[in-house]
């Protein structure tokens, strides 16, 4: 059963990682999808061929979400070339960690204005188009890291801390025209970056897990799944915690 047939997905920060898992199962379940990338065109470019052999329409875009005009152009140019948006996903994401003592004004600015303010500059300029249709769903990616912090962590865990507030906000906001604004806050998530783990800190983490493993993009975009379908037309507002019961 395909749940998002012909609806279309934007979806930040698509090109590797939890955003390339995302894009693989909503084109599974049918989602026409317009993703970001950062810089390989060629990879990106591939990608979304890759993905147009669910019989799907895909396209990559070069966007950097943490500038407010560029995440205006990217919704125009999204919405020119598939005539909607009915979901958006806030994925874009960086690490730039650093104890405070440490931490430089640049490693501050640069997560904050990557992680939060990517998904007000987003959704701000999501919300007319969705307002006008009368229905959308936007989907936030925090963290856990957001509920209970880490040390060497105060800029990441800041960033994904203010997205649980804003997504409140926002769907008190925009719930009077059906649209939707929840976020999702993955756990330890096995993705390229994790793999440069070393394997005694990945043991460390999967013990403290109590399902034992680390979770996967898939895990993530299946979450995603059910947010952005009308299995969840009476959910907004909500914080979902895909941890395997990390934080409890």
């Amino acid at each position: 059963m395909k749940l998002l047939e012909g609806k279309v997905a934007l979806i930040t920060g698509g090109s590797r990682g939890i955003g390339k898992g995302i894009c693989e199962v909503f084109a599974a379940h049918g989602a026409n999808v317009a993703f970001t990338y950062h810089s390989s065109s060629a990879a990106a470019d591939a990608a979304a061929q890759a993905l147009e052999a669910n019989g799907i329409k895909a396209k990559a875009y070069q966007s950097n979400a943490a500038d407010y005009a560029a995440a205006e152009k990217l919704i125009n140019d999204v919405v020119a070339d598939f005539g909607q948006i009915d979901i958006l996903i806030n994925n874009a994401g960086i690490t730039r960690d650093n104890l405070l003592m440490r931490m430089t004004e640049d490693q501050w600015d640069e997560v904050i204005n990557t992680n939060l303010k990517s998904v007000f500059n987003l959704s701000k300029h999501i919300a007319r188009p969705m307002m006008k249709a009368r229905a959308g769903s936007i989907i936030n990616i925090s963290s856990v890291v957001g509920v209970n912090g880490n040390a060497g962590q105060s800029n990441y865990s800041a960033s994904k801390a203010g997205i649980f507030g804003f997504t409140k906000s926002m769907a008190k906001e925009l719930g009077s025209r059906n649209i939707r604004v929840n976020a999702i806050a993955p756990g330890f998530i096995e993705t390229e970056m994790t793999a440069q783990l070393d394997e005694k800190v990945l043991e460390q983490w999967k013990s403290v897990i109590p399902l034992k493993r680390g979770g996967t993009p898939e895990d993530i975009a299946n979450a995603c799944v059910y947010l952005a379908s009308d299995l969840s037309s009476y959910v907004t507002g909500q914080t979902l915690l895909v941890d395997g019961g990390m934080v409890m």
